[in-house]
């Protein structure tokens, strides 16, 4: 068991741990080293049922508790994929939370809530029945699944002011016990977290434990000048006391082995002690994990330690010198087709400048970075700094491109419409994972960005229907004057849909847009296969019926012949991968309404979009169709204007 080191804001006794933590070292951690891949002895302890099963444990069982879990999860995700690096990684943190605190009147809030597997595992959801499928376990914490889970956002850098925000309320109702946060290094990072370390370290008297998950990454290595502060931390090079938590007003606890059963009791033991005392504010309790801790692979990947994966096979299989595996061709993805772009864009022009909020793999931002190092920018998980740094980029003579997450771009509203569009700053802005993302649930799909967009004067916004259009269509958004926004959903990208005609309104893919046009139908984006083959579902049923699929290719601003198209048709519908009420058919039915008379009416519209709601977790396929965005319901929607 490892000794802890405590600093707080007053004079209090300290005490060092003998050797440095660092999850990059030799000293790191005491997680097993075994191989799950190779592990075949029977597991020594059940999952128990619940927290006070748990409980109930002699502290000799909890490395076999320990061991059986994470052959658990490598099982489970082995044929459900999903998060299993940072799950691997908080094994033994979340087996002493559960002991040592009394959820859920005692809150663990989760920050980003991808490493909850766990957690779930030990708060009666041992099998994870049916993970990141629809009807089944979420991949996040979900408050329809149990008590225990607290926050649903799968978000980052929230969770220290929800934990503080729920012990405040407690307090003044009279309530005893303390509320923890678990944050992680790369989320720390964000704005939002330091601010309620900020606000926590005020509040004497707070009971609220925050619990630093240090594995010195997010999905890359944590970046920043906080990340250097705790890698000094853990190699015991900051005196006692001069920590940047306790210079705060905080407790400091730690670097405590977050593989250590007993060093991991013992410090919450003292977190609730430090919590309790009502002449200090809020613990910072140091725990240094490694992720993906326990499977060989997870631990020797380098790129993201198999922060998310795909199905898998446990046992690889076995090739000899003579029958070589043939390596899987490339896929041809819409973040693969982004990233060649930009490196393409940068090589030609010195310019341009990538930004990246903690995720410069997973935007497609890699091949510039190992090219081109130094004009990629990692920001940490801050997409208003991103934005707010592009804007300076750009004032700066500059061609930033900040490339985010679709979902992520809310977090950075405020920046883009005062920061960027209201300076008409040049920053192009790529949106990865648009529209209905499937496996990962509300907060993860970027169903909102045009909806957002809508409301920004002067931005530019191109959906690309395919891989080659978003390849086309990234250039003229750099060229463009002011904001631009470059949006394309998850996943493989599809067959090219050809061009049938040139029309100022945009490109023609099904239909004649010279004849009288009975239904027109605005499609956005990755949408138009789909829109594309309801129409030839329409005109084989009813051949006198000329229904027009038009990509206006530039969603906005909406242009004059689009819109003079629009009105000259009989009905108008639209087709997009986002909030209908909010997004470019809804912008459309605006702009026609406010140039109807009563001897010139606008034609009947139907916007098809998804729901003003938030969708659970499935597959893309089946809550696209749920949300009559599949061929079958755009064409019923064809059907229902022709009246």
């Amino acid at each position: 068991m490892s000794t802890i080191r405590e600093s707080v804001a007053h004079p209090a006794q300290t005490v060092r741990s003998a050797a440095p933590l660092d999850p990059a070292g030799p000293g790191a951690a005491s997680a097993p080293q075994e191989d799950l891949e190779s592990v075949e002895a029977p597991a020594a302890v059940a999952i128990p049922a619940g927290p006070e099963e748990l409980r109930a444990l002699p502290d000799d069982a909890l490395p076999g508790l320990a061991r059986q879990m994470r052959r658990q999860l490598v099982e489970i995700t082995s044929r459900t994929g999903g998060h299993l690096g940072p799950n691997l990684g908080v094994v033994e943190l979340t087996i002493a939370m559960h002991r040592e605190l009394q959820s859920p009147h005692e809150a663990i809030v989760f920050d980003t809530g991808h490493q909850a597997y766990v957690h779930k595992m030990l708060t009666g959801r041992a099998d994870l029945t049916g993970l990141r499928s629809a009807e089944g376990v979420s991949g996040y914490p979900d408050r329809g699944e149990s008590v225990h889970d607290v926050v649903e956002n799968s978000h980052a850098s929230g969770s220290v002011a929800w934990a503080h925000g729920i012990d405040r309320a407690r307090r003044l109702a009279g309530e005893p016990g303390v509320s923890a946060a678990v944050i992680g290094d790369g989320a720390l990072t964000g704005g939002v977290g330091l601010e309620a370390l900020n606000e926590l370290a005020s509040d004497i008297g707070s009971r609220t434990i925050v619990v630093l998950n240090d594995n010195t990454r997010s999905y890359a290595p944590t970046v920043g000048g906080l990340a250097r502060h705790l890698q000094a931390l853990r190699e015991r090079a900051v005196p006692a006391g001069t920590d940047v938590f306790t210079a705060l007003g905080l407790t400091y606890l730690g670097p405590i082995d977050g593989h250590d059963h007993g060093a991991l009791a013992e410090a919450l033991v003292q977190a609730r002690r430090a919590a309790e005392d009502p002449s200090r504010s809020g613990v910072v309790m140091h725990v240094v994990t490694r992720k993906g801790a326990g499977f060989a692979r997870a631990e020797a990947d380098a790129r993201d330690h198999w922060h998310s994966t795909g199905p898998f096979e446990i046992e690889q299989p076995l090739v000899t010198e003579l029958e070589p595996a043939a390596a899987p061709p490339a896929a041809d993805t819409w973040t693969s087709r982004l990233g060649a772009a930009v490196l393409d864009a940068a090589r030609g022009d010195e310019r341009v400048i990538a930004l990246s909020a903690a995720m410069v793999d997973p935007v497609g931002l890699t091949a510039m970075q190992r090219e081109l190092p130094s004009r990629v920018i990692d920001v940490g998980i801050a997409e208003q700094l991103a934005l707010d740094t592009a804007a300076g980029l750009s004032r700066g003579g500059a061609k930033p491109v900040v490339a985010l997450y679709a979902t992520f771009l809310n977090r950075a509203y405020d920046q883009l419409l005062l920061d960027v569009a209201l300076h008409r700053e040049d920053v192009t802005l790529t949106l990865d994972r648009a529209g209905v993302t499937g496996d990962d649930g509300p907060s993860h799909h970027g169903i909102w960005d045009l909806s957002l967009a809508c409301q920004i004067p002067g931005i530019s916004v191109w959906a690309p229907r395919d891989g080659e259009q978003l390849s086309a269509v990234f250039p003229r958004a750099l060229a463009m004057s002011g904001p631009s926004l470059v949006r394309f959903p998850k996943g493989a990208c599809p067959p090219a849909i050809p061009t049938l005609a040139r029309h100022e309104a945009g490109d023609v893919l099904a239909g004649d847009p010279h004849a009288p046009i009975d239904v027109l139908v605005l499609s956005i984006g990755a949408l138009a296969d789909r829109a594309v083959e309801a129409a030839r579902a329409v005109s084989s049923r009813e051949p006198a019926v000329n229904v027009v699929v038009l990509d206006p290719v530039q969603a906005l601003p909406l242009c004059g012949p689009l819109l003079d198209l629009a009105a000259s048709a009989g009905a108008v519908v639209s087709v997009e991968d986002g909030v209908a009420e909010r997004g470019i058919g809804a912008a459309v039915a605006v702009r026609l309404a406010q140039g109807a008379t009563r001897s010139a009416p606008a034609p009947a519209i139907r916007t098809l979009g998804v729901a003003q709601g938030f969708i659970a977790h499935g597959k893309r396929d089946a809550i696209l169709a749920a949300h009559g965005l599949d061929a079958t319901g755009i064409a019923r929607a064809i059907g229902t204007v022709l009246g």
